[in-house]
């Protein structure tokens, strides 16, 4: 059937003369003639055809046999080491997938037409980039001479449906109680700082948070590449940035980006994650009238996000490490740390509260923890920073 699809798509191509353009019913009707040509030459059962109609058309249209791993949504990671090893995961375990690329060639052809898509470049020249494909899914793209073994293309996909809190709770990646908790710190304009390792369910989680965002809000999402979707703000402002190209576009920062948000009259300001110096910029943010402001980051513990923090502010500004710390512990109120357990399954490990600075050393308050049984439970410590809360009229239980 290999050989079969290539004779075919070598048909279709050499039909059209690229003078006009080629809209999606014609190149459907060029695959159906070709089919029904090889029909009579050799047999070709029903789903024979069917299955080259819609291989031949992604072959062409789309993304050649990743659209296949695409509309699955058992599969949540994929990763391409050039063109003849293919790896998935799948219900959180990682396999090899049986399928590869028919030649190098096709594979940079898919290469160019994913970043050509999310409007980047990558190349001999400018070997990296991130991309996104049409559904929301991360794209991170190596290129030779940096990858030793061919194009190297690695696919974060995600769900068709966003997750909501609700269907986190079903999966038991947080509790009822923690749920509602955040609800209330969301609605009251906590500022609240999502971290956990790759693969924890950041970008996932701050997802679902942003469903409790009142709908009269303005919003404004600033992104390296736009994965996150809001829903029900009808006042959205979405900023991705933009990275330097060939034909002399100037590279645009999520520093930049920031900045320009503060200026726009935004009530709460959403950075999908921060990696960098522009960690300063969104502590300012928080620390200047954009109460319950939202972020991510890569963090092992809420102990290790703090230092992280730390260094990033420090790469951004020579500020001495108090003003840091102290800035830091000012700005953030709530630290929600995520993991993944052994069996794949993401869940909320640490539900804690940044409070003051005290001797030289941020303090928090850990509200919520994972226990041994897996049970995500109250700790019995008592919120402290109940002030936001108790002007919506709520108040949190202090046993």
């Amino acid at each position: 059937m290999e050989e079969v699809k290539q004779r075919l798509r070598e048909t279709v191509l050499s039909s059209f003369d690229y003078s006009s353009e080629i809209t999606e019913d014609v190149l459907y009707g060029r695959i159906d003639g070709a089919i029904l040509a090889e029909a009579r030459e050799s047999f070709l059962s029903l789903s024979d055809k069917q299955r080259l109609r819609k291989e031949l058309y992604h072959s062409i249209r789309g993304l050649d046999i990743l659209e296949e791993l695409l509309e699955r949504e058992d599969i949540t990671e994929i990763m391409i080491n050039g063109a003849e090893h293919i790896f998935i995961e799948e219900n959180g375990k990682l396999r090899t997938w049986e399928r590869r690329f028919e030649s190098k060639q096709k594979l940079e052809d898919i290469v160019q037409r994913i970043v050509a898509g999310a409007n980047r470049t990558v190349n001999e020249a400018s070997p990296i980039a991130d991309a996104r494909l049409a559904d929301g899914s991360r794209v991170n793209i190596l290129l030779p001479p940096v990858a030793l073994n061919g194009p190297i293309v690695t696919i974060r996909k995600f769900s068709k449906e966003p997750f909501t809190m609700e269907r986190l709770i079903d999966l038991e990646a947080i509790s009822l109680d923690a749920a509602e908790f955040l609800r209330k710190l969301v609605q009251a304009k906590y500022n609240i700082f999502v971290c956990g390792g790759t693969g924890s369910g950041k970008t996932t989680f701050l997802n679902a948070l942003t469903a409790y965002i009142p709908s009269s809000e303005r919003i404004i999402t600033i992104e390296d590449a736009a994965e996150l979707r809001v829903n029900g703000i009808e006042n959205l402002v979405r900023l991705e940035v933009r990275s330097k190209n060939t034909e002399g576009c100037a590279e645009i920062s999520i520093r930049e980006l920031i900045r320009a948000a503060l200026r726009m009259r935004p009530d709460r300001i959403i950075v999908g994650e921060v990696r960098g110096a522009e960690a300063i910029d969104m502590l300012q943010a928080m620390n200047t009238g954009h109460d319950g402001s939202l972020s991510t980051g890569h963090g092992n513990s809420v102990t290790d996000m703090l230092d992280r923090l730390e260094t990033m502010v420090l790469l951004g500004a020579e500020i001495p490490l108090m003003a840091v710390r102290k800035q830091i512990a000012s700005a953030i109120d709530i630290l929600v740390h995520l993991g993944r357990m052994h069996d794949g399954r993401r869940k909320v490990l640490e539900v804690s509260e940044v409070l003051s600075c005290r001797d030289g050393e941020i303090e928090t308050n850990p509200l919520y923890v994972l226990r041994d049984d897996g049970m995500l439970c109250r700790t019995g410590n008592v919120f402290v920073q109940q002030k936001k809360l108790r002007s919506m009229g709520w108040q949190e239980c202090e046993e």
